[in-house]
């Protein structure tokens, strides 16, 4: 009976990009969540610092570098990716309360931002690069819900019962006369619980039993990408196309090579 009443939740909740609207004053979900996703990563990596023998003030310290390079880095990334977007509207690229954060560009301006971090403080990078992993999927799993509010990166149409409504202005053109759509956000958002609790498992029970570091954050790589690349067949947003894949999916399984190939080379030269 639960199931059937998120689904049909999903299925009858009309989505707004405001959380709190009055008058001039506006809230919206997105920049809401991405807040709160924010905190939640970092609580979590403030539980496990201790574990990597840490200091928790260089973490909140990080938080700074974090901030500036993540939202820096995931919107030169969406802008870049979506050019022909923002070309004849250049204003719009500072309006990122809208939407437009990319993944990819998240993960490379804060795991950049944590190898500056270690670098300036002397702390081990590859135990910082394995808690920014760990913090920024538990982020994602939160994060990914405002992009739902704004009704974008949503999938392929469907009639299951957890198909979400869109807006007709919202919806590609060749799917105009469709109403209900596959909440990708959704499947990223659980998706995202499955990795976190592997990274987590991971972290537990072989990076500190074994002091084994950057474990977590190749997994995490690995993982994502998995996730990220499956996905790609199911939404339908706006993409550049190479190869006949979405633009993520070809990021996606670049990463994977390249996870694997450090793999088989750390293998290697340990024989």
């Amino acid at each position: 009976a639960g199931r059937e009443i998120n689904c049909m939740f999903l299925h009858s909740y009309h989505p707004t990009p405001y959380l709190i609207e009055f008058g001039m004053f506006k809230v919206h979900w997105y920049g809401f969540l991405m807040v709160i996703a924010g905190l939640i990563g970092l609580l979590l990596v403030l539980r496990l610092a201790k574990f990597y023998k840490i200091n928790k003030n260089d973490i909140l310290d990080l938080v700074v570098y974090w901030l500036i390079f993540s939202i820096v880095g995931a919107r030169i990334y969406y802008v870049l990716y979506a050019w022909e977007l923002y070309k004849d509207n250049l204003l719009d690229i500072l309006k990122i309360w809208q939407g437009g954060l990319a993944v990819h560009g998240i993960m490379i301006g804060g795991f950049l931002a944590s190898a500056v971090f270690a670098w300036r403080r002397k702390v081990d990078i590859w135990r910082l690069l394995d808690l920014s992993a760990i913090g920024l999927c538990a982020a994602q799993i939160f994060g990914r819900w405002g992009n739902y509010f704004n009704q974008e990166i949503f999938g392929k149409p469907t009639n299951f019962g957890w198909g979400i409504p869109i807006d007709a202005a919202l919806r590609p053109a060749d799917y105009s006369a469709f109403e209900f759509f596959h909440p990708t956000v959704l499947y990223e958002s659980l998706g995202n619980v499955v990795v976190l609790f592997i990274l987590l498992t991971i972290f537990f029970k072989i990076a500190i039993p074994k002091n084994i570091a950057g474990l977590i954050f190749a997994s995490y790589l690995m993982l994502y990408s998995i996730l990220r690349f499956c996905l790609e067949f199911v939404r339908i947003d706006y993409s550049p196309m190479l190869l006949g894949m979405r633009w993520a999916q070809i990021v996606s399984a670049a990463l994977i090579i390249l996870i694997i190939f450090y793999v088989c080379l750390r293998n290697f030269l340990k024989k």
